[in-house]
């Protein structure tokens, strides 16, 4: 009976939506009778029809509004006017079968067979009102083939008449038989999509959750704690505990990698209890973990349950008959004035962390602006900008290599300071401070302006690069000055845009000007530079935002390559992001490719492209320069004579180099 309640409502949805198309037929086929010759049959047909419309009418848009409870004895009335409103439109097609002249009769038999269609194509899904209409329908075909048979004006032998009874009995089994296919098909589809969705939620699920453990990741942690800091922003706020494991590689190192899950799985378990259900739990890394709770009043109730959690992980571990300990470093960072959005709570809760690890006691500490101490000074944004401004800091380029021709379709920029006494620094010595001093501006200003011209150089000499990426930083994104500025070189350098990447991290959507980001993002892919989400799959980045957002690449983040071989969830996670990137159309490329077997684990998953140690580091313009030339990365067409003071420049670079 739920069936049946349920059909009636599709079936007074799909009833009172046609009505005025059945009118107007019924009129034509009314006209049509009566030039036949049957007016006063046609007249009292056509009056049938318009009184069962106007009874059917209120009350199948009555049982289609979802709102309104429909009960069996309502969906028997409904049914019943549905199936009697049916009937005057089937006399049409016998009143025509009694004519002598034979335009008419087809004309009917036309009719009916219209009437099927309409049935099966309306009501095929549902079987009560289906069969119950194609019931009649089949019995009025009988019905005008035995007038046929008595009216002597088209007479025909008793073999015909059978012949033709025949053949109608096979139009409806074989109806009979495509109606049960169809439904048939209308299942398969319904599986594979439920299929679908059920890997969709799985592949989200996989990407929202640490594999091993099953606690939340940072993207997933990190959106948590943000809508729990607006929810208890006017109450006792969010506290975050970040804690870093203290002797846990030996353990790896000594007993194995399985020695080192079974810690992990045993400390995540406990975690989880001593979270409770007001708390959340996060593993943010190798092992690193995080807990967040909104029911701690003080700093002496953090400070307590962040001895609490010292106390869980220091307990023993058995593994195998052996007890395996591990410590851990924790830092606390409670909601507040210095700490009021999700990026400066996290800072926080890691500066603690970073104290506590240097701390002899090893105690948990909680985060304090004030108390503190500060990591960058003036000076060192003075002595900043000077490297910025007098090109201490250059970009080295390290190659993206396609899998298919294992030949070179471009390089990422990664810069590197040439220190006047501290020698080559790595971006880790000093990318920390370009943020934490706000220069992210200029040095993204100032690293593609270098790129640029390297470019222009390259191609003075008649070398093509390929695309060469540029981190661009998030300033550069929100703020009106920093796209124009950015904006404004790409035009000064236009004929060089075809070869700019721009990569972004994904930490862009959740900041506060995602509006504007997004608006940039879409600014700089319409002035022909491609853009490139970095480090896909551990920030912030949804289905939604892929969906909402263009891009042309998706970088796939080292850690899912280097556990390769290692984790099983992480190949099926790859495996998806790799299948849903053809789907988007986008290219994928796999970042950290450092040995051999990843690089066939990625060729076996249909990747295209990678990058990593294993095709080479970052290295400078000039060897840049060099392997290009020698492995004939060569542009079609040759360098103009106008650009021989480029192409003296450029060679004047790789000698200095």
């Amino acid at each position: 009976m739920d069936h049946f309640v349920h059909q009636t409502r599709i079936a007074g949805h799909i009833s009172g939506r046609d009505v005025p198309k059945r009118v107007m037929t019924a009129s034509m086929i009314t006209c049509t009778c009566i030039y036949a010759g049957f007016w006063l049959a046609a007249l009292t047909a056509w009056a049938c029809v318009l009184i069962l419309e106007a009874i059917a009418y209120p009350l199948n848009k009555w049982a289609s509004r979802l709102e309104t409870p429909l009960g069996v004895p309502a969906a028997i009335a409904v049914f019943v006017v549905n199936w009697a409103a049916m009937l005057p439109f089937l006399s049409f097609a016998l009143i025509l079968s009694y004519s002598d002249e034979l335009p008419f009769v087809i004309g009917g038999y036309l009719w009916a067979f219209g009437i099927f269609v309409h049935v099966t194509n309306t009501f095929g899904l549902l079987p009560f009102y289906n069969w119950s209409q194609m019931t009649p329908a089949f019995a009025t075909i009988f019905w005008m083939l035995w007038n046929l048979s008595q009216n002597p004006t088209h007479d025909a032998t008793p073999i015909g008449w059978i012949v033709t009874a025949a053949m109608m009995i096979v139009y409806i089994v074989n109806t009979f038989d495509t109606m049960t296919r169809q439904k048939d098909t209308h299942r398969a589809l319904r599986r594979a999509r439920e299929e679908a969705n059920a890997r969709l939620m799985e592949l989200e699920r996989l990407s929202r959750h640490d594999p091993l453990t099953g606690l939340m990741n940072r993207r997933a942690f990190d959106e948590t704690v943000q809508s729990l800091m607006r929810q208890h922003a006017n109450k006792q706020g969010v506290t975050v505990f970040v804690l870093d494991l203290d002797g846990f590689k030996p353990i790896n190192d000594s007993y194995s990698h399985e020695a080192g899950d079974a810690v992990l799985l045993a400390l995540a378990q406990r975690l989880r209890m001593l979270a409770g259900k007001g708390g959340i739990v996060a593993r943010l890394g190798g092992d690193e973990f995080a807990i967040a709770k909104t029911m701690i009043v003080s700093p002496d109730a953090a400070y307590q349950f962040g001895q609490d959690i010292a106390m869980a992980i220091a307990t023993p571990i058995p593994f195998e008959q052996k007890k395996l300990q591990v410590g851990a470093s924790i830092g606390i960072a409670r909601q507040g004035p210095d700490t009021a959005d999700l990026a400066a709570l996290m800072s926080g809760a890691d500066q603690a962390m970073f104290l506590s690890k240097q701390d002899p006691d090893n105690v948990p500490l909680i985060f304090d602006k004030a108390a503190f101490p500060v990591r960058a000074s003036l000076e060192d944004r003075h002595v900043l900008l000077a490297a910025i401004r007098n090109s201490e800091i250059v970009p080295f380029y390290q190659p993206k290599v396609s899998l298919g021709t294992h030949r070179i379709v471009g390089f990422e920029a990664l810069s590197r300071w040439h220190h006047p006494t501290r020698g080559l620094l790595s971006p880790a010595s000093f990318l920390p401070m370009i943020n934490e001093l706000g220069l992210q501006g200029e040095f993204t200003l100032h690293t593609a302006e270098h790129v640029l011209r390297d470019i222009q150089d390259w191609a003075a000499e008649g070398l093509d690069p390929g695309q060469i990426s540029i981190n661009i930083a998030e300033t550069t994104l929100a703020t009106v000055s920093g796209h124009d500025d950015l904006l404004a070189l790409i035009d000064r350098y236009r004929h060089l845009r075809k070869y700019l990447t721009f990569e972004i991290t994904e930490d862009i959507f959740i900041a506060r000007s995602a509006d504007m980001i997004q608006r940039s993002i879409a600014n700089f892919r319409d002035a022909g530079v491609r853009i490139s989400l970095d480090d896909f799959g551990t920030g912030f980045a949804s289905f939604q935002h892929l969906k909402d957002l263009e891009f042309d690449e998706l970088k796939l983040d080292t850690g899912f390559v280097r556990d390769l071989g290692i984790d099983p969830a992480t190949h099926v996670l790859v495996a998806g992001l790799l299948t849903m990137g053809r789907g988007l159309g986008v290219q994928v490329v796999a970042e950290g490719v450092e040995t051999a077997h990843q690089r066939d684990m990625l060729v076996d998953m249909g990747c295209e492209v990678v990058q990593g140690f294993y095709y080479g580091k970052a290295a400078p313009f000039g060897e840049t320069a060099l392997r290009l030339e020698a492995e004939g990365y060569r542009m079609s067409l040759p360098p103009a004579r106008s650009n021989l003071k480029a192409v003296n420049q450029m060679r004047e670079k790789t000698r200095i180099l």
